[in-house]
């Protein structure tokens, strides 16, 4: 059984990074969504991987909504030609408002910020406050350190193993977006007990 995609969120950085392969994996993203039928939701920025993306996906004719807080907007880093886009009062209104219109989430290589949604995402999935995929899409190879420390934390006893199985990492945009249409559900105990956080 596969999961119907209507709309995908994405997170990306908002510079471009040090290789092209970042940028390259951004825009052909973009334009696979949009090839697809499938929406974009993101954080509206016009600058980075995220508007190279937005770029990509609409001049394919794809639906871009962004979601970006007031006071990046007022510092005028928010993308002008945009299908929707919601201006919302902080951070965290961006990502309820984000994650409410997906079906799935997507990571991009990116910073600091690109992290904490990750993690924000993936610990939603973890305390079943969602039953969505998460991708990352390992372009160039940026994700395998983060990739080897989960697997650390895992050796360690602090994460579960079946919390990796929440995120589908593929490095080509193809193969990801089929991993995230097969993937399951992962069942989870009733109560989180000591070594299984």
């Amino acid at each position: 059984m596969t999961a119907s995609l209507q709309r995908i969120c994405v997170f990306a950085g908002s510079s471009v990074g040090s290789r092209r392969v970042y940028v390259e994996a951004a825009e052909q993203l973009g334009r696979t969504l949009a090839q697809q039928n499938i929406g974009l939701v993101y954080g509206g920025g016009g600058v980075g991987l995220m508007g190279r993306m937005a770029d990509a996906a609409l001049a394919a004719g794809g639906q871009v909504i962004g979601v970006i807080p007031e006071a990046l907007q007022q510092r005028e880093v928010g993308h002008r030609n945009l299908t929707e886009l919601h201006v919302v009062a902080s951070m965290h209104q961006r990502k309820e408002l984000m994650a409410s219109y997906a079906d799935a989430f997507v990571v991009l290589p990116g910073g600091l910020g690109t992290l904490e949604e990750t993690f924000e995402v993936w610990t939603w999935a973890q305390l079943g406050f969602h039953r969505k995929p998460i991708g990352l899409l390992d372009a160039g190879g940026y994700w395998q350190p983060m990739i080897a420390m989960i697997d650390h934390m895992i050796d360690q006893g602090f994460v579960n193993s079946r919390h990796r199985e929440f995120v589908c990492i593929e490095s080509q945009v193809p193969e990801l977006l089929e991993a995230l249409r097969a993937w399951q559900p992962v069942e989870q105990p009733r109560v989180i007990r000591s070594g299984e956080t």
